[in-house]
């Protein structure tokens, strides 16, 4: 029913040896513009500011999740026997296309246009201005429907929604691992080839089989390691928190910068707009600020380009935050506290039948992992906690002669 291209096509992958590739639709989508754009954005914010060697991109994890879901519904005998070749193609789709809607320095967009991703994704899916678009509605007139359905968590067939967003999909798999090896990091490595080779559906459920549920607990605590080792690093945090406030004061000031005005309050951002707005493209708003008459916006640009973070202190005591406060002159930009509650970060929670991963016990049962894994019984009764980060300016001439701990730049 659905052409296919004339040999299946491999891409070299550091993380799945190969992506294969054998519909002609899952080719096109590859070659779009929109998807090519995806080259031009890190998959970690900030965390190429720690990790030398994270600047691998969006691009190369959504071929990566691609992938997964190719061999799910090729490998796995329950999956292939629940949807047939339309419904599969659906799901092919919408795990390549799944973060076409990123912005720059990842989450950090959605802070300033106050969108979310998953709606810029169903947004440039359904323009049939798109390529994207063109390119599944030449494979079959309902395709962009289907995949917007996916990717909104909301199709018919609950089992395609939780291959592309659940507690054990595709998207987690391979994040996990690109992350964890392209950081140089072992904190998010766990055993894919098992956890592949033990999943399961039963009752529209994706589950695993209870001779797998160690694979799924080690899945669990990397990233459980991997949340608190890298995503929320704290000079992560500071570069994302410096882009924050540069794009604070340009909203303040009376300067234009033409690749920054579609970020003014009002703007609405066309998709046009947005598929032209990449790193590439932000960079070179910094660089522009470099001559800005502007000295703080000035500042952060420098900042940004030349990495001069902000130092900081986890969980200040209220000596140390005085201390901090009383050094900075200008504490609308150059202090900058968060607040963040560790239960938002928990590996694992089950909140609800969509948000559990299922056991398949040796009574052909469906149970909860929690009950079946003392691990995760014992992760869900973990106390929620409150954590405090200060983040303030720092002399750049820091940089140039230490590397010493925060807490040792306010003695």
């Amino acid at each position: 029913m659905f052409n296919r291209t004339n040999e299946i096509k491999v891409l070299r992958d550091p993380i799945h040896g190969y992506i294969h590739v054998e519909y002609q639709v899952i080719w096109d989508c590859i070659n779009s513009r929109e998807f090519q754009r995806l080259h031009r954005i890190h998959q970690l914010g900030g965390d190429f500011q720690v990790y030398h060697t994270a600047e691998h991109s969006r691009f190369a994890h959504s071929l990566g999740v691609y992938e997964i879901v190719r061999r799910m519904t090729s490998e796995i005998p329950s999956i292939c026997e629940s949807i047939d070749e339309f419904e599969r193609i659906q799901v092919l789709c919408a795990a390549l296309l799944h973060d076409l809607g990123h912005g720059p320095f990842s989450h950090f967009f959605e802070k300033i246009t106050h969108r979310n991703h998953e709606e810029i994704t169903v947004d440039l899916i359904m323009d049939p201005n798109t390529e994207v678009h063109k390119c599944l509605i030449k494979a079959h007139q309902d395709l962009p429907l289907k995949v917007a359905m996916i990717i909104e968590h909301r199709h018919e067939k609950e089992v395609l929604n939780q291959i592309i967003s659940s507690q054990l999909d595709a998207d987690r798999m391979d994040y996990l691992l690109r992350d964890a090896y392209e950081t140089g990091t072992s904190y998010g490595t766990f055993d894919l080839e098992r956890i592949l080779r033990t999943i399961r559906v039963k009752d529209e459920k994706l589950c695993i089989k209870e001779s797998g549920m160690h694979s799924v607990e080690d899945y669990i605590m990397a990233r459980y390691h991997m949340y608190w080792q890298v995503y929320l690093h704290p000079d992560a945090k500071s570069y994302e928190i410096l882009i924050e406030l540069f794009f604070k004061r340009y909203k303040e000031i009376d300067e234009i910068i033409d690749v920054f005005e579609i970020f003014r309050e009002g703007h609405i951002i066309t998709n046009e707009e947005f598929i032209l707005m990449d790193e590439c493209r932000m960079f070179y708003g910094f660089q522009q600020a470099l001559f800005s008459k502007d000295a703080i916006l000035r500042d952060f640009a420098t900042r940004i380009l030349d990495r001069h973070l902000f130092g900081w202190i986890e969980d200040p005591s209220i000596e140390e935050e005085k201390t901090v406060l009383d050094r900075i002159e200008n504490k609308e930009y150059y202090f900058f506290k968060t607040r963040s509650s560790s239960k938002a970060y928990l590996p694992y929670q089950e909140k609800d039948d969509k948000q559990t991963i299922w056991i398949l016990t040796q009574k052909n049962e469906l149970k909860p992992l929690s009950q079946c894994s003392e691990i995760v019984k014992a992760l869900l009764k973990m106390k929620a906690q409150t954590n405090e980060d200060l983040f303030f300016k720092i002399d750049p001439a820091f940089y140039m002669n230490t590397y010493f701990s925060c807490d040792q730049m306010l003695l």
